[in-house]
């Protein structure tokens, strides 16, 4: 019985391998069009190396399945060319490559200074650089759209909790069906990307500053003098002739007319050269209060290569905003201070100043994509167990009365207030100590409630006067919102209340003001994406581009990471909160 097993396996093996020489393949999945396999064994054995030393990043393991994938469903057909020559949509990526700059990526991540070597070693027809040629396109060009699709790096590595998997691609089926005979590869590119006008606005920019770098590089400019105090209008200025050039680069001073050619600039800061720095100021986050001061010539003296980056990087965050969120109509951008309402169209419907985390110790405040649920007007403030037993307890000793002459109140495990407590007991958390809700508590009257694992939340506040500082991170990682009462409007628009009246802003206020209503929630009828974002570059509406300090690191994080080329942390990864639950006040 065994040897007739063996020569009935025998013959199978036999009667495959001559089915296989007279034609008959596995089930071809990819919708392109056929191609020749004559070269299966060579891609074969490249595609299962995981390495391609012809590359400039030679490890591909983070895409070997997808590759492999690739080339089962065509039974390892050539992708890329045909009768020795690399088709037109090979020809098209090769150019997308040389051209990644211009989207904010590294041309050398997709070898670009490669190609013309490899389509020279095609003539001849070698079968080593025909299958490298295919492999070493089909591992780029999937490099290429994901890393406009997702982003190069999966933002969970930096703990911020956005999913691009949600919009990951089939690269395997996507490059098979969509890109190897794509006709029209900037417009099939462009379907790729995140389809937000803020993303192509972005996107425009850096072209515009990729030049301007050159420019700057090419002019051989110098850094402007330091300055010891703030220069005003009428004050000598020896580098005032340097400063206008550099304003003028940018387009904060108007642009040299023929009339001014041989007029010499004086060396004094005069109100012109002010109004353009003052708009300079606008620019980039600082005082605008138009005096040359320390703070704006040091950021004038940031090389515009540096804004390159700053914009390089924010198009990698804008990557990774999955479908729902890369337009929501919420939007804080942390190094900004600012908080963005769009309507349905989004159209800017509002602009506001908000306080964010510290940048000193664990107070950052994260990036993270949620939808905001509802509303608490006139919140308590629990007041974690640690800070009761750090700065109230310590009062509570010396003064009994202590919490109650500064607006707190106990509570047991019930809710229910107690007028009996020890310090011994605040310190331990045998108690719970809460702010009582008014004008005075932490929370201000309302609090905007997007659930998340940062225990992050929008809110007002009791010290409105932080929203005149120009720099404005003073919370414990929550974002404290300037106009809290048109916010709460906005967001309720369209609802009525329990008694059929819709949420204007005297409804508003008087929820503001109801003392008998204290730590009401309001659902949202319909909840809100909100995107708490980390851009150093922004585009406004009418393509102006702001810039601001990387006042987290979170760019210098970033670009660390990518300094490291290819393969990038690309999987998700564990969340590991920082801050404190109710310590982000």
């Amino acid at each position: 019985m065994i040897r007739v097993s063996v020569r009935r396996v025998g013959t199978a093996c036999v009667l495959g391998a001559l089915l296989m020489v007279g034609g008959c393949r596995r089930h071809r999945k990819s919708t392109s069009a056929e191609n020749t396999t004559d070269y299966a064994g060579n891609l074969q054995a490249l595609v299962a190396t995981k390495k391609l030393p012809s590359l400039r990043w030679p490890n591909f393991s983070d895409y070997q399945t997808a590759v492999t994938t690739f080339y089962d469903d065509r039974n390892y057909e050539l992708a890329w060319t045909r009768d020795g020559k690399p088709t037109a949509t090979a020809l098209a990526f090769i150019a997308q490559f040389k051209d990644a700059a211009a989207k904010g990526l590294n041309p050398e991540d997709y070898d670009a200074s490669l190609w013309a070597g490899r389509v020279q070693k095609l003539a001849g027809k070698p079968a080593d650089a025909i299958s490298e040629f295919d492999v070493a396109m089909t591992v780029n060009v999937m490099r290429y759209i994901s890393d406009l699709r997702i982003g190069r790096v999966n933002p969970s590595h930096f703990n911020f909790d956005i999913n691009v998997q949600s919009k990951k691609y089939n690269l395997a089926e996507f490059v098979s069906d969509h890109v190897v005979d794509a006709t029209e590869v900037p417009k099939l590119i462009a379907g790729v990307e995140p389809d937000s006008e803020q993303y192509r606005q972005t996107e425009a920019a850096l072209g515009h500053y990729l030049d301007l770098a050159k420019q700057q590089q090419d002019d051989d400019a110098q850094p402007l003098p330091m300055v010891e105090n703030a220069v005003a209008v009428g004050e000598h200025y020896a580098a005032a002739p340097e400063l206008l050039k550099r304003l003028r680069l940018e387009g904060d001073a108007p642009a040299e007319d023929a009339t001014s050619d041989d007029k010499p600039v004086p060396h004094t800061f005069t109100k012109d050269l002010s109004e353009a720095v003052k708009h300079y100021q606008h620019r980039h986050g600082i005082e605008e209060n138009g005096k040359l001061g320390p703070q704006t010539v040091k950021s004038l003296n940031v090389p515009l290569t540096e804004r390159v980056v700053q914009l390089q990087d924010a198009l990698e965050r804008w990557r990774w905003l999955p479908d729902q969120y890369v337009n929501a109509p919420l939007m804080v951008n942390l190094p900004e201070f600012v908080l963005r309402g769009y309507g349905p169209d989004h159209k800017l419907d509002f602009k506001m100043k908000v306080v964010v985390g510290k940048v000193v110790g664990e107070h950052q405040t994260p990036v993270f994509a949620h939808m905001m649920r509802y509303l608490v007007f006139r919140p308590y403030w629990n007041v974690p167990v640690d800070i009761a037993k750090k700065e109230l307890a310590p009062h509570i000793a010396a003064d009994p009365g202590y919490l109650e002459k500064h607006n707190f109140e106990v509570t047991n495990g019930k809710h229910q207030v107690l007028t009996h407590y020890t310090a011994k007991q605040v310190g331990q958390g045998g108690v719970l100590v809460r702010e009582k809700p008014g004008p005075k508590n932490s929370l201000g009257l309302v609090k905007f409630m997007f659930p998340n694992q940062y225990d992050i939340y929008l809110h007002s506040t009791p010290a409105p006067y932080l929203f005149d500082r120009s720099r404005r991170d003073f919370s414990h990682g929550c974002i404290r919102v300037q106009k809290p009462a048109d916010l709460a409007v906005w967001a309720l628009n369209g609802q009525l209340d329990k008694d059929k009246q819709p949420w204007d802003m005297d409804k508003v206020q008087t929820a503001f003001n109801n003392e008998t209503q204290n730590n009401r929630t309001v659902l949202l009828k319909t909840p809100i994406p909100i995107v708490i974002f980390y851009v150093t570059a922004e585009v406004e509406d009418d393509g102006e581009v702001h810039f601001f300090d990387d006042i987290y690191g979170y760019d210098a994080d970033l670009q660390g990471v990518l300094a490291k080329g290819p393969p990038y942390p690309a999987k998700p990864e564990p969340v590991v909160p920082k801050t404190q639950p109710g310590d982000t006040v």
